[in-house]
C-alpha cells in the first residue's frame, strides 16, 4: 500500500504546534508501518539532513514551487504518479486530488472569533476547512470538541471523523541542572522568579487578558516585583496590541517576548517557571500543556474547546474572559506549594495517556481502511 504524505508543514526549522504535528506524526507513522506500508512524502524544499528517513520504504519528492505549492505543484504530481491514499495533516487538500484522500483538521476558532483574523486569512480558513470536510474520505481531529465543532458547523457525519489525541512533549523532561536553569533563565532575561506562556502571539491566544491579570498581580503586591511575565513565541497577526500593553507603565521591564525557543532551552524555561499559563480562547487541541506536564510544571489553563480534554484533573482551569479568575489562579499557583506538587504530580500521570504511537496507530488504521488495504488482507 502506497501511502502519500504531504510533509511540507514539518520542514521549517521553527515549527509552530501544527508544524509539530506533522514532523512527529509523520514519524510515528513510518515507524508504525509494516513491510507491506510504503510512505511517499512530499516536500516543497529539500528536508533538514536527519528529520526522516529514507529507505526503501520510504521514498521522499521534493517539488519546489514559488507560490500554490499544494493546488499547483504538489496536485500535478499526485495526478502523475497517484498514491493508493492521500494524507495531508496541516494543510489544505489540492484542488485536484484522488479520490481516495484524509486530511486533518486541527480547529475551527476562526468560526468562534472571527474578529481575532484579518479578513483575507479568515476567508481561507473558512473555505479550506470547508472544502477539506466536504472532500476527503475522513476526517481527523485532536479533539472530541473539534469533532463536535464539524458536526455542528459543517453537518459531517460523526462515521466521517476520527478522533486521535496528539502527544506534543516530544524531547520534553524536567531540567533539574541549577547551572543549567541559571544560563537559561539569562539568556532569555527572565529573573529568578516567572510565569510562563508559550505559543502564536495573536488575539485568539488570549494574551491581553493574561497580561492584565498579571499587571493585577503586581498592582496589588501579591507577587514579588522582580517577577516577570515570560511570552515565548513568534509574532501571529494583530500582535501590536499586545506589545503596546506590555510596555505601558504597570508593566515595563516586567514582561519579556524571546520570541522562538528550541526545544533544548524551552524545556529549561518551562522547568523553571512557577506555572505555565494558556489562557487561549479556543484550542483544537494544546501541545504545549503536554509539554509543561512532561517538564513538572503547573499549568493554568482556560475552560474552553478542547483545553479540559487535554488537562484533564491536572491543572486549574479558568474562564478565559474572566481577568479577575486567571489573577486568583496565578496568585494560588504562586504562594501554594502544596498546590503546586499535587498538580506536578496529576500532570505526570496524565502526560502518559497521550502518546503519538496511539495517535499514529488510528491514523493508520484510517489510512488503511479509505486506501482499500484492510479490505485487501
Amino acid at each position: 500500500m502506497l501511502i502519500g504524505i504531504d510533509a511540507s508543514r514539518a520542514v521549517p526549522s521553527e515549527r509552530t504546534g501544527t508544524e509539530q504535528y506533522s514532523l512527529h506524526l509523520i514519524r510515528a507513522l513510518v515507524r508504525l508501518g509494516k513491510e507491506a506500508h510504503h510512505f511517499r512524502l512530499y516536500f516543497n524544499q529539500p528536508p533538514p539532513k536527519g528529520l526522516f528517513e529514507r529507505n526503501e520504504r520510504v521514498e521522499w519528492r521534493i517539488i519546489p514551487f514559488p507560490r500554490l505549492w499544494s493546488h499547483l505543484r504538489l496536485a500535478w504530481e499526485i495526478h502523475r504518479h497517484p498514491p493508493d491514499v492521500l494524507f495531508i495533516p496541516a494543510h489544505v487538500l489540492p484542488l485536484l486530488h484522488p479520490s481516495r484522500c484524509v486530511v486533518t483538521i486541527h480547529d475551527l476558532g476562526f468560526l468562534y472569533y472571527p474578529e481575532t483574523h484579518p479578513p483575507l486569512a479568515r476567508w481561507y480558513l473558512c473555505w479550506a476547512t470547508r472544502f477539506n470536510a466536504r472532500h476527503a474520505q475522513r476526517v481527523i481531529v485532536d479533539s472530541k470538541a473539534t469533532r463536535d465543532d464539524l458536526i455542528a458547523f459543517y453537518h459531517l457525519e460523526p462515521q466521517k471523523i476520527v478522533v486521535a489525541y496528539p502527544s506534543g512533549a516530544e524531547g520534553f523532561t524536567p531540567v533539574k541542572n541549577p547551572f543549567r536553569l541559571a544560563q537559561v533563565r539569562q539568556r532569555y532575561h527572565t529573573g529568578e522568579s516567572y510565569f510562563l506562556y508559550v505559543g502564536s502571539l495573536h488575539p485568539r491566544k488570549n494574551i491581553l487578558t493574561l497580561l492584565e491579570a498579571f499587571a493585577r498581580l503586581h498592582k496589588y503586591a501579591i507577587i514579588k516585583k522582580d517577577t516577570k511575565l515570560v511570552l515565548v513565541g513568534k509574532r501571529g497577526w494583530l500582535y501590536q496590541e499586545i506589545f503596546r500593553r506590555a510596555q505601558e507603565d504597570d508593566l515595563a521591564g516586567k514582561v519579556s517576548f524571546p520570541g522562538y525557543v528550541p526545544t533544548e532551552d524551552l524545556a529549561a524555561l518551562f522547568s523553571g517557571a512557577v506555572a505555565f499559563v494558556f489562557p487561549s480562547l479556543y484550542e483544537g487541541f494544546g501541545l504545549p500543556i503536554l509539554e509543561a506536564m512532561a517538564c513538572e510544571v503547573p499549568v493554568i489553563s482556560s475552560n474552553t474547546s478542547s483545553l479540559p480534554e487535554v488537562v484533564g484533573d491536572a491543572g486549574l482551569l479558568v474562564d478565559p474572559h474572566n481577568v479577575k479568575e486567571l489573577c486568583e489562579a496565578m496568585a494560588r499557583l504562586y504562594h501554594d506549594p502544596v498546590l503546586r506538587n499535587e498538580l506536578i504530580s496529576r500532570g505526570k500521570r496524565r502526560r502518559r495517556l497521550f502518546s503519538w504511537e496511539a495517535c499514529a496507530r488510528q491514523v493508520l488504521s484510517t489510512l488503511e481502511a479509505v486506501g482499500g488495504f484492510a479490505n485487501a488482507t
